[in-house]
């Protein structure tokens, strides 16, 4: 009997490198029980699909201890060890740069001033030795470490980079006259080592702070879950305890000022909430007995008891967190060949270096060996797969992060990448396009008073039509005590205060009840009807006394939403199960020429299939159950994040507000953050391209020109610098 396949994600420490990441992902893989994996080097983060019957976390983590590696498997202080694991190895590569830089700066003075100093290069070896093999060691154990597992990586071509110009440098200053008896001048080094080292050492710790910035946006969603929350124990009395220690079913209180805890139902007390990280609404919600509330929302004025129905990794704010956490982790389609080029990199920079090695000793002039081995140095140092590794992750996770920031949940990288290439986007009309519940739109009085006011009031009050809390909530009026109520099925209500009958509902109830309609209110009620709105009559006995609209009334933000897809060349669709009439009526008024109404969820789905096999790339944006079909079919799925949960959990984006404007601005968001990945990639290219031919020695033969190694090391820290800082900017861009 087959179990059921478990997904987890896990940190990953001690990783140095993309190409870490690569080998972490393929002794994931290949362990038995694992049926698939991820590793995502930006955000130090692995997931593992696997079996528990087969396999388990601990032998997951032996797998990845096994070469140099380490897994989190402790679930509750997970992001804790993660937090001060990174602190730890940020503080490390700090100290590891700081002291590499003072002992490299007097190697680099006498390397490039004082070379003809007596002892000179046995200060410079005595300065370079720590530097090399005690700062440095980081470089030559994770490379032993690649080398019995038949891998190679950055730290690969550092410690056989720095190692080679050590070795080479040591035996030039233990052994000068080798080179003298063959009349050549012994060069050394030190210099060149030392800084590698100490250049490297600064773009990790660049490296390592921006990561850590590209990931505020998950810390600023888990400071909005306190540590500690009131419960109210069986005898009433409050204590307080640690937010881990709630379970399903306790009573809390939380005070004015502070956040809810978890999701739960009120039980006692009335309060705004503040619900806007949710909604992303500005306006607080009255929250009262039997009304559900959130975790990170902000309780404002009064106190508040309530029953914990989600806790822990099932609200709202959790499920928030763990999708953009998810999606800075999921790879992108570019990531994965980039990942498979940074694997054939390292052995193919190798090859280059003992190449050009070769090629001096073949065709090489006087000093032969001597720039042999300096190049073959040099390719291997400006060659590191670092900003190739970083290129895609950074980005991605810089643009999840504001995405978030936007109220744009984004589930996955694919989605974000897939954004920009969007040409046909399917609108659903109800929750989407319009607010999805019912109101008042007009009330055209013929006679008012106060008191006919309330009449009308009270008379929808005791209905159970779904219209009449339009009405209601429309009035908003004291109630006055009817002296009879009668419901007439398929026509409206009918009763009676201070000995006269009042009427509400449908032109047949009129018609029945013999009250004339004249021709202004037969036009009235034409107008009203032409634009898809439900049309109600309020009467007396005798006459009209109001006419009253109702309709699902469509969203502020509609109209110039559509205008900028549109405008942006999108072909945009309207479908919805509503009649034709309503359909033409909101289609006309947002400006959608294609629309289609009266449709069932499966020909929402079939119409989705129908663009794509005529070569678009769909986007299906909906809020419903019936919506969630269409999602799943889609190229790119939007929910609405004040729908269903089945729809939520379907759609690949979710947008945490009802404003239509976030659909333009998560595709110009895909734009930026694509346009972002290939500026990465071609800064990440560009240096290799020109730098590998300059490190082998291409312009000796015209200039006599040779890269030096110590220029070397700084073009590649530079690489990586200029790859994050480039992601960075995403997160001043303006969508």
């Amino acid at each position: 009997m087959s179990t059921a396949i478990t997904k987890e994600t896990f940190p990953v420490l001690e990783m140095t490198c993309a190409a870490c990441a690569i080998s972490v992902e393929s002794m994931l893989k290949s362990a038995p029980g694992v049926k698939d994996a991820g590793v995502n080097f930006a955000n130090q983060s692995a997931w593992v699909q696997y079996d528990p019957a087969a396999t388990t976390p601990e032998s997951l983590q032996n797998t990845v201890r096994s070469i140099g590696y380490d897994l989190v498997i402790d679930k509750d202080n997970q992001d804790e060890v993660k937090e001060e694991a990174q602190r730890r190895h940020y503080n490390e590569v700090k100290q590891r740069t700081i002291w590499s830089s003072i002992l490299s700066v007097p190697i680099v003075i006498i390397g490039m001033f004082f070379m003809n100093m007596p002892y000179g290069n046995w200060i410079m070896m005595i300065l370079a030795t720590p530097v090399v093999f005690y700062f440095g060691r980081n470089f030559f154990v994770n490379a032993w470490k690649q080398l019995k597992h038949g891998r190679a990586n950055m730290d690969t071509l550092v410690a056989l980079s720095t190692g080679i110009a050590w070795i080479f440098s040591a035996f030039n200053t233990i052994y000068p006259e080798f080179w003298h008896q063959r009349g050549l001048h012994p060069h050394v080094y030190f210099e060149a080592a030392a800084v590698v080292i100490a250049f490297i050492s600064l773009g990790k710790l660049l490296e390592e702070r921006a990561k850590s910035n590209t990931s505020s946006a998950i810390k600023k969603l888990m400071g909005l879950q306190p540590k500690t929350v009131l419960l109210i124990d069986a005898s009433g009395q409050t204590q307080e305890i640690p937010i881990s220690n709630v379970k399903v079913q306790d009573i809390l209180l939380v005070k004015p000022g502070e956040k809810i805890p978890v999701d739960g139902m009120v039980m006692n007390g009335e309060s705004y909430v503040d619900e806007s990280m949710i909604s992303g609404e500005p306006v607080p919600v009255l929250k009262k007995q039997g009304e559900k509330i959130f975790a990170g929302t902000i309780n404002q004025k009064g106190s508040l008891q309530f029953k914990a129905e989600k806790v822990g990794a099932d609200t709202v704010l959790a499920q928030i967190i763990k999708m953009v956490q998810e999606a800075q982790g999921s790879k992108a389609p570019v990531q994965k060949l980039v990942d498979k080029i940074a694997g054939i990199f390292v052995p193919i920079v190798i090859s280059i270096a003992i190449l050009t090695f070769i090629t001096w000793i073949v065709v090489g002039g006087e000093h032969f060996f001597t720039h042999g081995l300096l190049t073959a140095v040099t390719v291997l140092v400006i060659a590191c797969p670092c900003a190739l590794g970083l290129a895609t992750p950074t980005a991605i996770m810089v643009g999840v992060g504001k995405g978030a920031e936007n109220n744009i949940l984004i589930k996955d990288a694919e989605s974000l990448e897939l954004g920009h290439k969007v040409n046909a986007i399917i609108l659903d009309k109800t929750g989407t396009i319009t607010e999805g519940k019912p109101v008042v739109t007009d009330m055209i009085w013929n006679t008012t008073t106060a008191d006919l006011r309330s009449v009308l009031f009270s008379l929808e009050q005791q209905s159970e039509h779904p219209l009449a809390e339009a009405v209601t909530a429309y009035l908003k009026v004291k109630p006055v005590k009817l002296e009879s109520f009668e419901s007439i099925t398929g026509q409206g209500i009918k009763g009676t205060y201070e000995g006269r009958n009042f009427f509400a509902g449908n032109k047949q109830l009129l018609t029945e009840n013999n009250i004339p309609l004249n021709q202004i209110q037969l036009s009235q009620a034409g107008v009203l009807q032409e634009e898809a709105k439900t049309v109600i009559y309020f009467a007396n006995e005798k006459e009209i006394l109001a006419i009253i609209a109702i309709a699902d009334k469509i969203k502020e933000t509609s109209k110039t939403a559509i205008a900028s897809l549109i405008r942006d060349g999108i072909e945009v669709y309207m479908l919805t199960g509503d009649n034709a009439h309503t359909a033409a009526a909101v289609a006309r008024s947002v400006g959608i020429k294609n629309y289609k109404a009266e449709v069932l969820p499966a020909y929402k789905a079939a119409f989705v299939k129908e663009l794509q096999a005529a070569g678009k790339i769909v986007a299906m944006v909906g809020d419903g159950i019936n919506d969630s079909q269409a999602l799943a079919q889609a190229d790119v799925s939007i929910a609405m994040g004040k729908g269903s949960d089945i729809a939520m959990d379907v759609a690949k984006m979710t947008l945490i507000t009802s404003d239509l404007n976030s659909i333009p601005k998560a595709l110009k968001l895909s734009r930026k953050t694509v346009a972002t990945v290939k500026q990465n990639l071609f800064w990440a290219f560009i240096y290799n391209i020109i730098g590998i031919p300059l490190a082998a020695g291409v312009l000796y033969p015209i200039n006599g020109f040779l890269l030096d190694p110590m220029i070397a090391g700084a073009a590649m820290a530079l690489s990586s610098v200029s790859v994050v800082s480039n992601s960075l900017r995403l997160k001043a861009a303006k969508l």
